[in-house]
């Protein structure tokens, strides 16, 4: 006889579970950062198989703290400043166990038209909240539209392969003497060395060159330096299909010229796609649109509302002014997906990689409705304020300097000397395991990142973590002596 866990003590194991939930984010400074234990550490703490008999719950809910707690990296510790933040909020949680719950497997529209629905309407809601232009959003009556992917990753991929398909398309008009082979041999797209690295990776998935240009001397990529490779590619007989801009790099968090590499992409009827992964999401303070300046000229549009937006990952945020080359792209239509809706609403299964998806937008509709945009804003705010504190203690600290413009919440900073010390500085914050950093390089110049990430973060959080900094920097500038 099958032995499931029946409604009541799922209430009373679910009651429990949020409660465990909620004290771990509320007293999440009472724990160390990074995680102590060695790889391998949890399999001699864990059975060597699977039970025959099922368990208690309240033997699994015991087991959190000895097997699972002591290998947790915790990122929403106010005390963790490591690459950019993951987003996470009450309201998120509540909607991922609704979303659980139903379990649909939105692929298509009547696979569960609540799930395609409110993903149309999200995504618009959150393309004006961002003042994107009317043809990115599906309520314009226009072509174009949102829709969530996974990752900034996918959504990279995801608008490459669509890039590929128009340019594939137009050539073959133009020269239907051309195999597919010789078409994809030729094609090249272009990205800055300061890209993310999931574009380099998008190439190479899509199977096409991608060219890595040099930003100028503020680490932006520019217009004239892509249409220098553009007419150069041209003149090899290379077919220069598509452009990643980046609002926001992972390294220092620097804007590219948009305004400038618009224009060019426009001209030369390149894909340009545009990453906002972490900054995106500023967009909502209309102070912030500046830095997204020439936005209308872009195909494609992606920030993660899972990073910054007090949603839980996964929820990936792109938009599309022409969705209709990525459907054509990934169109396998077997018989039993079909339905007689088809066409008069999106299926989404033709937007993304995988065919599954979960009902991410309830997250979306949660968070945006129980906090508001006032309140989402004030978050944003509030976190590039604490941002500017920590900017203005590092420089009144004649040892250190600012390596890159602070415009959002990441601060680059290093102490003046060589690389070298740097790296025994971080070596010695991370080993005394109060707060966690990590580092970057940009022309050979290595450099300390600190982002505030936790949405708990409070000033007196970001003075502990500076004063951690100097202590450890005391350490090190002692020691060489």
């Amino acid at each position: 006889m099958l032995v499931e866990m029946e409604a009541n003590q799922f209430r009373e194991f679910g009651k429990e579970m949020i409660d465990y939930v909620a004290n771990y984010l509320e007293n999440i400074r009472d724990r160390r950062v990074l995680p102590i234990v060695e790889p391998g550490y949890l399999r001699p703490l864990i059975p060597e198989t699977a039970p025959e008999k099922p368990e208690k719950w309240e033997d699994i809910m015991k087991d959190l703290e000895r097997v699972i707690m002591p290998g947790v990296t915790h990122w929403h510790s106010p005390r963790f400043h490591a690459y950019y933040p993951t987003g996470n909020s009450y309201p998120a949680i509540v909607a991922d166990i609704l979303s659980g719950a139903i379990a649909c497997i939105g692929f298509s529209w009547i696979a569960s038209p609540a799930c395609t629905e409110l993903e149309v309407v999200m995504l618009d809601w959150l393309g004006k909240m961002l003042g994107l232009p009317e043809d990115f959003l599906a309520c314009s009556g226009g072509k174009g539209g949102g829709v969530i992917q996974g990752t900034a990753s996918e959504a990279t991929l995801v608008a490459l392969l669509g890039a590929k398909a128009r340019t594939m398309d137009i050539i073959k008009k133009e020269n239907p003497e051309m195999s597919d082979a010789e078409i994809i041999g030729k094609l090249v797209g272009y990205t800055s060395s300061q890209s993310h690295s999931s574009v380099e990776r998008a190439g190479l998935l899509g199977g096409i060159k991608m060219h890595a240009l040099q930003p100028d001397e503020y680490n932006k990529l520019t217009g004239p330096t892509l249409e220098k490779a553009i007419q150069e590619d041209l003149e090899a007989g290379l077919i220069p299909f598509y452009a990643v801009a980046t609002l926001g790099t992972t390294s220092s968090c620097t804007f590219d010229r948009l305004d400038e590499i618009g224009p060019v992409c426009n001209k030369y009827n390149v894909w340009l796609h545009v990453d906002a992964a972490y900054a995106g999401s500023a967009f909502i303070c209309p102070e912030y649109r500046y830095l997204m300046k020439g936005i209308e000229r872009a195909d494609s549009f992606n920030f993660n509302p899972h990073k910054w937006m007090l949603v839980n990952f996964d929820c990936s945020a792109m938009w599309l002014k022409d969705p209709t080359w990525l459907v054509n792209a990934f169109n396998v239509d077997p018989l039993y997906l079909k339905h007689d809706q088809q066409g008069s609403a999106p299926d989404y299964r033709h937007w993304q990689i995988p065919l599954g998806r979960r009902f991410r937008s309830l997250k979306l509709w949660f968070v945006l409705r129980l906090y508001g945009i006032e309140n989402i804003q004030a978050h944003i705010r509030k976190q590039i304020g604490l941002a500017h504190h920590f900017e203005s203690l590092v420089k009144a600290d004649g040892r250190f300097e600012i390596t890159q413009e602070v415009t959002m919440g990441l601060v680059c900073f290093r102490l003046k000397g060589s690389n070298e010390i740097n790296e025994a500085l971080l070596k010695r914050i991370n080993g005394r395991g109060l707060i966690h950093l990590v580092p970057s390089k940009i022309k050979d110049t290595y450099f300390l990142r600190m982002v505030v990430c936790s949405r708990m973060t409070e000033k007196s959080d970001i003075e502990g973590s500076w004063k951690e900094i100097k202590e450890a920097a005391n350490e090190i500038l002692t020691k060489k002596e």
